[in-house]
């Protein structure tokens, strides 16, 4: 409690400890937003330091990760306790994690981790799966599945899982055979209302709007409290353009006219100390990019009025300034996609949720579910600051109304479900369990599987082997797994799965099998790099037909969108460049003709990038905004160097050197002649073709320019650094690839 700063624990961790938070089993806690979930797992956490076991706390999204590492590192370095932050590569054991008391890791990090073998989870005693009910989340979901699974069948820590409020808690818990806690304690009052026409609505009030325009109405009046809102919109087109509204309309600080944009970056001339700061944030939100472009004009623009909209599209350290500035009291307002609701802690006395429906691939538009709005709306009341807080629900119709007071305010949230059962996802996980060996049989496999929540809560284990033998037959059939030699002997412990083959006989993981494991690439993904690379040759793949083998994966999916103007740019290219093409298009009318045309605008984008275009400029020209780019090119990089390890293994190393290259043409943005000069220490993509600009074209021509008009290229202390990278022990050899 001295680390937390208060006297006493809430009714909410006085239950939880009286349930069983500190004893031997697996524990579920079911509370909802700002109900003190965090500060029941450190004093889980504290009490099995105490014993001398380490701890693992699990996050969901890699944000959460370096919050919750910062926050615990300021809370318990000065006591001794060492906190690790795990969420980066995904082809090592991080062995250096055995020094540390507390890791904090996404779950993949985690699953990767036990996939390379990490001798140092068996030490772990305690794992908290923070956000356990994202078991339901499409994409995230079975990856905790199948770690927790794993966990309890290798290491068997204890487990703790917290969880916003969801109605099948129990059965979460009985599944991991955990006791559980369930309350309704918030620190904060929150009132959940529906706003239809002029009427805003809650259980226990009602106001009367006065303006027609209802949105600028609410947050006027919360501005005018002194409060801040967040405004949940469900695309980040319609986010931007609503934050810029709103800041024309509402800003409470100085004029425009007191502004201008002067070279490229805002000069305020004003002496109130708030527009100084945000002057300084809008310029560093310009200044976070190489070529600002006008999403960052317009997100500077807004924060200069103190409002700001948030989403993916972002660069990490935009989004990072936003919420800084927000957690300040500087932004008064953000726009965001639901995609903040299940992020870091930005909480707000008013959330206004604008948009109840969203756009799904599958069935296109459907309302949210309970549980995402209920998350949102969980961001409502600061409790440091309010006794309060609110959130409106915005109806479009008098029926949506009515659907939104039944379904979200007075409904319950949805029962999670498990996402394990498609057959990808079975796929990666099957062949992961094989080639780790936990699983050396068909029958190993399935009883495996019949531990995890998909099997706990179907109760169909014969459909379930029956998928996994579908499973094993296509990893055979890819060339990862080989089954022979003797059958399993039989385990009377053994749960009794039925399976279809006569002899249970062995699984074991080829040697490729084992390293597309490690990887952490789809079996089909790896599976369709290998055919790709095995049936061409070096010369018959070009840089863009490297870039569509690998645009063409499980990883790169969603694909982005395809706009008129993009659809006239690919028809344009096809039509002059088609005939070069390794991977030719389909007929037009052919079933896949659409994902080949989203694939190559994957492609081109991922070129566009390598041929030094800018953020703006691919903005501009294809819509996909810095932060979007950014997520791409990281998973570009990972299945280029996944493509090279496989090469390697096949045989084809002389794709190799290509490969490698274009992962760091994919990491730096740049052309090939300028991949020497990127080896060096301080000189990225615009340093080096400033170097080669100016007529250094090699590393040996880099070397004889005198210091002096090395200095005028590229600034003295850059100069001196790269004179000393390049001293006389040095050779050419090394700069080469």
């Amino acid at each position: 409690m001295k680390a937390n700063s208060f006297g006493k624990l809430n009714p909410a961790q006085e239950k939880a400890l009286k349930s069983g938070l500190l004893g031997e089993r697996n524990f579920i806690v079911c509370a909802p937003t700002a109900s003190g979930k965090t500060v029941m797992a450190e004093i889980a956490m504290l009490d099995m330091l105490r014993k001398g076991r380490k701890v693992v706390y699990i996050v969901p999204l890699k944000a959460l990760g370096s919050e919750k590492h910062r926050e615990f590192t300021k809370k318990y370095a000065p006591m001794g306790i060492r906190v690790a932050l795990s969420i980066g590569d995904l082809d090592s054991t991080d062995g250096w994690l055995a020094n540390y008391d507390v890791v904090v890791a996404t779950s993949e990090k985690l699953d990767s981790l036990i996939r390379h073998g990490a001798e140092w989870v068996s030490s772990v005693g305690l794992v908290i799966a923070d956000e356990i009910h994202l078991l339901d989340d499409a994409e995230r979901g079975p990856t905790i599945e199948i770690l927790l699974t794993r966990l309890r069948t290798e290491a068997n820590p204890r487990i703790l899982g917290l969880s916003a409020t969801i109605s099948n808690y129990k059965e979460l818990a009985e599944w991991l055979g955990a006791d559980s806690m369930e309350s309704d304690y918030r620190p904060v009052k929150l009132m959940t209302g529906v706003c239809y026409g002029k009427r805003l609505v809650f259980e226990e009030e009602e106001m009367e709007l006065k303006s027609d325009t209802l949105l600028p109405e609410l947050v006027s009046e919360t501005v005018s409290r002194g409060k801040q809102a967040l405004i949940f919109i469900n695309t980040r087109r319609s986010a931007e353009s609503t934050a810029e509204k709103l800041g024309k309309l509402l800003s409470n600080y100085p004029s425009p006219i007191t502004r201008t944009l002067m070279c490229g970056k805002f000069k305020v001339r004003e002496t109130n100390p708030q527009m100084e700061k945000l002057g300084k944030i809008a310029n560093e939100v310009l200044e976070a990019l190489e070529h600002p472009t006008q999403q960052c004009k317009h997100l500077s623009e807004c924060i200069l009025n103190g409002f700001a909209f948030h989403h993916s599209g972002l660069a990490a350290k935009q989004r990072e300034l936003v919420e800084d500035a927000f957690r300040d009291g500087l932004i008064k307002a953000i726009c965001a996609t639901p995609t903040l609701a299940a992020g870091i802690n930005m909480p707000a006395w008013r959330v206004i949720v604008r948009d109840l429906k969203r756009f799904y691939s599958y069935k296109g538009m459907d309302y949210l579910s309970t549980l995402e709005i209920n998350q949102m709306c969980g961001r409502a009341g600061r409790p440091q600051y309010d006794t309060e807080g609110q959130a409106v629900l915005m109806a479009k119709s008098e029926a949506e109304a009515k659907h939104a007071w039944e379904r979200y305010v007075k409904g319950k949230p949805e029962d999670i479900r498990s996402k394990l059962g498609a057959e990808p996802i079975l796929k990666m996980h099957a062949l992961s369990l094989i080639a780790g060996s936990v699983t050396r049989s068909r029958r190993e496999l399935a009883d495996f599987f019949s531990k995890t929540f998909y099997a706990w809560h179907y109760r169909d284990a014969e459909r379930l082997a029956a998928k996994l033998d579908g499973v094993v037959s296509q990893l055979k059939s890819y060339g990862f797994v080989a089954a022979g030699g003797e059958p399993i002997e039989d385990n009377p412990f053994r749960t009794a799965i039925a399976i279809r083959d006569e002899k249970d006989t062995k699984l074991e993981a080829t040697k490729i099998g084992k390293r597309v494991s490690e990887l952490y690439i789809n079996p089909d993904t790896a599976y369709s790099l290998i055919k790709k690379i095995e049936h061409a040759s070096v010369s018959a793949f070009g840089d863009l037909d490297l870039l569509f083998m690998i645009a063409d994966t499980l990883e790169m999916r969603p694909y982005p969108g395809i706009r008129k103007n993009d659809v006239k740019r690919i028809n344009d290219f096809l039509a002059g460049e088609s005939e070069t093409l390794l991977f030719k298009p389909p007929p037009e009318w052919d079933a896949l003709y659409d994902d080949y045309i989203r694939t190559l605008k994957t492609a081109l984008v991922l070129g566009e990038w390598i041929s030094e275009a800018g953020e703006d400029a691919i903005l501009e020209g294809f819509n996909m905004p810095p932060g979007e780019l950014r997520a791409r090119l990281d998973i570009a990089d990972w299945l280029l160097y996944s493509a090279s390890e496989l090469a390697l293994l096949c045989g084809q190393s002389k794709f190799i050197t290509p490969l490698k290259k274009l992962g760091i043409r994919i990491e730096y943005g740049i052309r090939e002649e300028l991949l020497p000069f990127v080896k060096l220490k301080g000189v990225g993509r615009v340093r080096a073709r400033e170097i080669y600009a100016a007529g250094m074209k090699s590393i040996g021509e880099l070397r004889k320019v005198p210091l002096e008009s090395l200095e005028r290229v590229v600034g003295a202390k850059t100069a001196r650094s790269i004179r000393e990278q390049l001293g006389e022990k040095s050779t050419e050899q090394e700069w080469k690839f």
